[in-house]
């Protein structure tokens, strides 16, 4: 079995936990707890999490190491490539990865790294979608509030 690490960072959205394993980010738990030691990869994976939330830090460089089908790292990928500060619908990915709304839309709520594989980004059409995180769609307000992302639809 892999050895996981975990430290909690204080956010507006709530205590995060940042999970590492062989030094790679492979998970974010909302309202998580300390496991294991604290080493290089989690304090950076910290000091970026704090940047972003006092609007230092608008692109994450970390190793992630996310797990998941071939499918969702694909539209992982593509939510990374969706800037600070934009968004786009699950219809636009799908587009991207040659794949379908729906199919978007459930990798999205897979995401076992939210925040930094900024699932937040991705809408729906018509609307915001849903949000998987601590706080469903009121943390996904606060995230694109914070990028300036929001209100989008006025």
């Amino acid at each position: 079995m892999d050895k996981l690490n975990a430290v909690v960072v204080n956010t507006p959205v709530g205590d995060l936990g940042l999970v590492e394993c062989d030094g790679q980010l492979v998970r974010l738990d909302w309202q998580g707890t300390r496991l294991g030691e604290v080493t290089e990869t989690l304090k950076n994976a910290a000091t970026q999490v704090l940047a972003y939330f006092a609007g230092t830090l608008r692109d994450f460089d970390l190793p992630l190491a996310p797990r998941g089908s071939a499918f969702q790292r694909q539209v992982y990928a593509a939510m990374q490539a969706i800037p600070y500060g934009s968004t786009q619908t699950y219809g636009e990915l799908a587009q991207q990865i040659d794949g379908f709304a729906q199919a978007v839309g459930q990798a999205c709520g897979s995401n076992p790294l939210p925040l930094i594989i900024p699932c937040h980004r991705v809408l729906a059409r018509g609307g915001l979608g849903g949000y998987s995180g601590h706080g469903g769609i009121e943390t996904k307000i606060v995230l694109l509030q914070h990028e300036g992302a929001y209100p989008f639809l006025l």
